[in-house]
């Protein structure tokens, strides 16, 4: 009789110990999920800012590289792989990334710098959620930031300008007037009057990342004035520089006015209907694709880099100039692999910044 109660009582023992071992484990699996250290299931989707994930520049570019991630990892687009929410308005930022969180993705975008105060703020809120924002640094531990040696790439359009410039007079017209704008513009700069001192170099801000009708006139004023080649960094407002340019060569075919590109390759948006013409003198990638499917791939494996800076330049494939090269001459291309060694060896630095730019000499 007591051997059989001793019996039981041990068989209940275990049978404790194997319910508690199972709800332990339970419970290291939500918390790997959460971390996104559980390869399955891994889900990813992103914030556009105002200019939608169709503006031919750093939102279609992040999209880009999230598709490529679907793709390598066997996912589909939706809830149980990869997505995308358009924002309409400022006001649509954190109620979009509250909308993913609540669809349980394990890693959110936010693209674009516009998006950092609410990036901040949701993080804040769903501490157990991992974020990424594009362009700026949020400084959470929920949250990587991923920002680009924008100049680097300027630089080297920069130097395309400056060799294939007919006038000695180029334009740059950027979106908002800010740190991480005037990278590109500071570049740009350096890359023209370091191949090209006797250029002049012009500057106009639009105010705004999606105003295509202040960039056309914008560029309008520019070409008139004697400005051949312009370099924008504007977001959608860029469109309307493009279609400026595009207008002006169906007016004078035999006029050479040029467009520079920016974050994805915009060739097709200098086609000139009806011709065999392209007003797209080249373009400066910054590679948003590579950079979202890099960080996405981290995270798939559990080395989700909270709280971290990642910084893409050259050296990364962060940043570059465009494959499409039709209208970029051989004595450019020259120059463009010359300097890109000099600028990954750490002989030339190039400056992003008004001071750095002063020191140059220029």
């Amino acid at each position: 009789m007591k051997k059989r109660k001793l019996g039981l009582a041990l068989s209940l023992v275990l049978a404790a110990g194997t319910l508690l071992g199972a709800c332990g484990n339970s419970e290291n699996d939500d918390k790997e999920s959460s971390n996104g250290k559980n390869k399955d299931n891994f889900t990813v989707a992103m914030v556009t800012d105002t200019g939608g994930v169709d503006d031919e520049s750093f939102n279609q570019s992040a999209w880009k590289g999230l598709q490529e991630f679907g793709k390598d990892n066997g996912l589909e687009k939706g809830k149980d792989g990869y997505n995308y929410l358009q924002s309409k308005s400022n006001a649509d930022y954190a109620k979009n990334l509250n909308t993913l969180v609540r669809e349980d993705y394990k890693l959110i975008y936010g693209i674009g710098y516009l998006l950092a105060e609410s990036v901040g703020e949701v993080a804040d809120q769903r501490p157990d959620s991992n974020f990424a924002i594009v362009d700026t640094v949020v400084d959470k531990k929920n949250v990587a930031s991923i920002t680009f040696k924008e100049q680097q790439g300027s630089f080297l359009v920069g130097v395309i300008a400056g060799l294939q410039t007919k006038t000695n007079k180029v334009g740059f017209i950027g979106g908002v007037e800010s740190e991480l704008i005037k990278k590109f513009e500071v570049g740009f700069k350096a890359g023209v009057l370091s191949v090209n001192p006797d250029a002049k170099v012009e500057v106009k801000y639009a105010g705004d990342f999606n105003k295509a009708d202040i960039g056309k006139s914008t560029a309008g004023s520019m070409y008139s004035s004697g400005i051949d080649i312009i370099y924008h960094a504007a977001g959608g407002t860029g469109k309307g520089v493009f279609t400026e340019a595009v207008e002006q060569k169906q007016k004078d075919p035999k006029r050479e006015i040029y467009v520079i590109g920016v974050d994805s390759d915009q060739a097709k948006l200098g086609a000139v209907p009806g011709t065999d013409d392209n007003i797209t003198l080249t373009s400066m990638l910054k590679r948003v694709d590579v950079a979202v499917k890099d960080l996405s791939e981290k995270a798939k494996e559990g080395s989700f880099p909270g709280g971290k800076v990642i910084e893409y330049g050259i050296e990364e494939n962060g940043v570059g100039i465009s494959d499409t090269k039709d209208n970029v001459t051989e004595e450019s291309l020259k120059a463009v692999e010359e300097w890109t060694e000099k600028i990954k060896s750490g002989e030339f630095v190039v400056p992003g910044t008004d001071k750095e730019f002063e020191k140059l000499g220029l």
